[in-house]
């Protein structure tokens, strides 16, 4: 009955926009509207994606970014009502759903090798 309900919730009443589709290694822009106040921009978030997780309406992505010499990563909800678009910049080639390891990789060797084609 509960499962039932939720999914019901889900269905009808939660929205989610339809973004291209990407993967692990794959270097995206987050268009993410922020609200100060009564104030309202647009941000730009642009690194690569470590990971997707969940599934339906639960699903996210974790983008990993350099911003001076600190490694910044930000995890999105692909159904939050704040994110305009998402661009793909370059799609990567990895062997992996989860690339934790760049965490620990700096300079060059934290490249990835981009897809042809």
């Amino acid at each position: 009955m509960k499962q039932a309900l939720i999914q019901y919730v889900e269905d009808n009443f939660v929205e989610t926009k339809e973004f291209p589709k990407f993967k692990a290694g794959d270097t995206i822009t987050v268009s993410y509207r922020i609200v100060e106040g009564s104030k309202e921009r647009v941000q730009q978030f642009q690194g690569v994606v470590l990971q997707i997780t969940g599934s339906g309406v639960t699903r996210n992505f974790t983008v990993r970014k350099i911003s001076g010499g600190i490694g910044v990563e930000r995890i999105f909800p692909f159904a939050s009502p704040f994110i305009s678009e998402i661009n793909i910049n370059k799609r990567g080639v990895v062997r992996r759903a989860r690339i934790f390891y760049l965490r620990n990789l700096t300079g060059k060797k934290a490249r990835i090798k981009e897809r042809r084609g």
